[in-house]
């Protein structure tokens, strides 16, 4: 019977694997997998972050622009819902309650919309994810961003199977990164922890910047969400600030506000809604600023046309009207 012949122990080789084993082991930290679906028995991954740049705390300013940047808050009702277009790139930011999915989907259709480059689902409540299931068996897309949080809820579970049928995945958006719209771009400024008591400081913050024009995108974050952002030193300032949550008093600090320091608020909010939104504490700030208020439940879907200089609107700014606090 042969003798196993005996392996010494070589100090190079142990190195060798221990190099391997270290690159695996960060390679593996690095993948950006995202489980959404625990509560299904199953698991999402995210897609690859393409049309990605390396990105610093001040969004890149390309002055240098042709066509025009059109943004439309859609009236839902009380919920939230923005179409983005530069050239033929589009990006649909939330998608407002289920009960406005043949409205949202009309609006789209009357739009030519034939793919959307970005979907953006800001958080899990039914007022902005409610009908995204109904989006994306309507049209393609290539990105659907979402936070890396789930939800029980029979709205989440209607997206998340919406997807799967499309073989299509979550995108987990990284902080500071910036991505190509057209010629505009977007940076994700929130959210900036991994667990929120409040579902509503999940939200996606956005920062778009066509030309020297800027627009802030806040979906329903809080004030904490605010509070990060600005520990995080994030060029905040911006021509148009979409108010967060429906203008509720948890939102639009008054450092936050003072760092956007906007020149126009939009408002999406529901006419005589049930939860007495806009309150009085958000409007009286932003009129003690003087800022032109646009508000659906005023005015309806409000178009925004950026040249990459000058700023527009189809309607004329609303009032300065609360419900109580």
């Amino acid at each position: 019977m042969a003798r196993r012949k005996k392996i010494k122990n070589n100090p190079g080789v142990q190195v060798l694997v221990g190099v391997i084993i270290l690159c695996v082991i960060v390679f593996l930290g690095n993948l950006h997998d995202v489980n959404l679906l625990d509560s299904l028995g199953e698991v999402t991954q995210t897609d690859s972050l393409e049309k990605v740049d390396e990105g610093e705390n001040n969004t890149t300013t390309v002055t240098n622009v042709d066509g025009e940047l059109i943004i439309d808050y859609i009236d839902v009702g009380q919920g939230d819902s923005i179409l983005i277009r530069q050239g033929d790139a589009t990006m649909l930011i939330d998608g407002g309650t289920s009960e406005c999915k043949d409205e949202l989907l009309e609006f789209l259709d009357e739009k030519n919309i034939d793919k959307f480059e970005y979907i953006v689902g800001t958080h899990t409540h039914e007022d902005h994810i409610g009908s995204l299931d109904d989006v994306v068996n309507t049209y393609d897309f290539d990105t659907f961003l979402f936070p890396n949080t789930q939800a029980t809820t029979k709205t989440f579970e209607n997206l998340v199977l919406a997807l799967q049928q499309k073989n299509k995945k979550f995108t987990a958006p990284e902080i500071g990164k910036e991505y190509s719209l057209g010629e505009a771009r977007f940076q994700i400024l929130a959210p900036n922890n991994s667990e929120y008591s409040s579902a509503n400081n999940y939200s996606i913050v956005i920062k778009l910047t066509y030309g020297s024009n800027t627009f802030l995108f806040t979906g329903d974050a809080e004030s904490l969400s605010e509070e990060e952002m600005l520990d995080k030193g994030f060029d905040l300032s911006a021509d148009v600030l979409k108010i967060g949550h429906h203008g509720s008093t948890t939102s639009t600090s008054k450092d936050f506000l003072d760092a956007v320091s906007p020149k126009y608020a939009v408002i999406s909010v529901g006419k005589d809604n049930i939860y007495n939104l806009p309150t009085k504490t958000t409007m009286e700030k932003l009129e003690q600023k003087n800022i032109p208020v646009y508000r659906t439940d005023e005015q309806g879907t409000i178009e925004c046309i950026s040249d990459g200089t000058n700023i527009t609107f189809n309607v004329e700014p609303g009032s300065y009207a609360y419900m109580e606090d």
